[in-house]
């Protein structure tokens, strides 16, 4: 990644991030823990002690992450024992998962100011593209926008596709959305953007619009054509709903291999005892340091 893009105060952030913390190089590698609020506790059924927020704090700070990205509640009530130890992503936006994404719009929930008071290195913004509330959600990204330019703050974008008119056009993880997505953080002045790996299996591409419906690209392919859409800014990859370790470790290779800079892997890292954990972890930083 290149930092010289970047204004001072984001520089000196991102060369913490992605330089002095996590496998370093210009690589990143994130825990997120919002699930709680996005998904609801159900995703802690799988490992009950990742309930306890101090298991994620436990597995950024062993693991030796770049990051750790969460809501304004937790580092309040959590960060103290960690502060100076786990670098901070402050999630400024959030919803439940309980009304339906036909209409999806993340509220704001925390402030650019209580991201540098909080000692934070980045924010994460989620930016629902395709909603028919983007409108007001664009809106109150420029607001993020402009007071993390003010500050000095990086900005993480979480892009992605939701809503209804998106569900016709192939689904929130076809090439098409996933594309659009990268490409619509991109012109709205994200520094690093946050994806999902694009779904390429046939039956999903036969519902996206041309041009996209005739590329008919292998996974490898489409990474790459997503990555590109997303010129000078940082793209990392999301790990979504827990998968195999052997299915995962591909996508790492795949998506380094086409430029990505790094990964923010939630469920598929704390949804499993520690030492496992910590030993996909370790499989995962080979990979970012190999490249």
């Amino acid at each position: 990644m290149d930092l010289s893009l970047l204004p001072i105060g984001k520089r000196v952030r991102m060369q913490r991030l992605a330089y002095e913390n996590g496998p370093g190089n210009g690589k990143l590698f994130i825990l997120p823990i919002d699930q709680g609020l996005e998904h609801g506790p159900k995703d802690f059924f799988a490992n009950p002690a990742s309930a306890d927020p101090k298991f994620e704090f436990e597995l950024a700070l062993k693991g030796g992450y770049s990051g750790i990205a969460l809501h304004i509640g937790l580092v309040e009530k959590y960060m103290a024992d960690y502060a100076g130890k786990v670098p901070l992503i402050l999630k400024l936006n959030g919803k439940t998962n309980i009304p339906p994404d036909d209409d999806a719009f993340s509220s704001l929930t925390a402030t650019v100011e209580d991201a540098v008071r909080l000692g934070a290195d980045a924010i994460g913004y989620t930016l629902f593209v395709g909603s028919p509330r983007q409108d007001e959600d664009i809106e109150q990204f420029r607001y993020v926008r402009q007071e993390c330019d003010r500050l000095g703050m990086p900005i993480i974008m979480w892009s992605y596709p939701r809503g209804k008119y998106i569900d016709t056009k192939g689904g929130k993880d076809c090439l098409f959305a996933v594309d659009y997505a990268v490409r619509t953080a991109l012109e709205l002045g994200a520094d690093v953007i946050k994806v999902n790996f694009p779904n390429v299996s046939s039956d999903i591409n036969q519902k996206q619009s041309e041009p996209y419906k005739s590329v008919n690209e292998g996974e490898s392919q489409a990474i790459k054509r997503v990555v590109a859409s997303a010129g000078r800014a940082g793209v990392i990859i999301s790990g979504g709903s827990k998968i195999s370790d052997e299915e995962l470790l591909e996508k790492v290779k795949m998506s380094i291999e086409a430029g990505a800079i790094g990964f923010i892997f939630g469920r598929n890292m704390w949804q499993r005892p520690m030492p496992q954990a910590l030993e996909l972890t370790d499989n995962i930083k080979k990979i970012l340091i190999s490249k």
